[in-house]
Parts: C-alpha cells; structure tokens; sequence
C-alpha cells in the first residue's frame, strides 16, 4: 500500500487547513488510519486516529475542538480538517495505516503502523 500526503501549506494563526491521505494498493476499507506530525525539536506524535469504518476517533489533547480527522472509504482518502491553527501546529505532517479486520479499532502507536506517508509541511505564523 502506497500513502500519498498534500494539503500542507503556510497559513497565519487562526487559520484553516485541510490535509488529505490519498491510499492505493489493498482495500483501504480495512486499515486504521492515524495522522502525526513532527516539530522541529521534537519527537513524531500522534495527532489523530481513526478506525476504519470511520465511527472511533482520537485525538491528542493539543487538537481537540480544532481538528477532525475522517475519510472518505470510496475514494479511498484519509482527511485532516485543521481549525483555528497555533503556531505549535507547526511540522510535517504524515499519514499512517495498519490493516485492521476489526472495524472499531484505532491506533495510537507510532509502533503500530506500517506504513507512511511521505509527509506535508504545515507552518503556522503567528
């Protein structure tokens, strides 16, 4: 399976940004999906995850209220819709899958995912 990252960009405070996750290979109705970011200075982390059915949903507690993660399982593509952006958001950000039969589990584990993205920069001025 192959994660094809876009919709990073610079954006001011405040701001919005849509990040998209195009997947092809294997069914991609059957993989748990996870957003993460990297700041400079710091290690990779969790932003968001979602089951592949779409229903259970994490998100770390810096983006609660801001962010939402979904997908849309016929166009095989995982979203990330960023509201009200901080200058902390600032990283590269990557999409993640785990093949996953069952439909209501989600990951949070960078460990857990096996494969990525190749990663879209966002930075967020103040």
């Amino acid at each position: 399976v192959q994660l094809q990252a876009s919709g990073g960009g610079l954006v001011q405070a405040g701001g919005s940004l849509r990040l998209s996750c195009a997947v092809s290979g294997r069914a991609f109705n059957r993989y748990a999906m996870g957003w993460f970011r990297l700041a400079p200075g710091t290690e990779r982390e969790i932003v968001a995850a979602v089951s592949w059915h779409g229903v259970d949903k994490y998100y770390a507690d810096s983006v609660k209220g801001r962010f939402t993660i979904s997908r849309d399982n016929t166009k095989n593509t995982l979203y990330l819709q960023m509201n009200n952006l901080k200058t902390e958001d600032t990283g590269v950000y990557y999409c993640a899958s785990k093949w996953e039969q069952r439909g209501n589990i989600y990951y949070t584990l960078i460990s857990s995912y096996t494969n990525w993205g190749q990663g879209t920069q966002v930075t967020v001025s103040s």
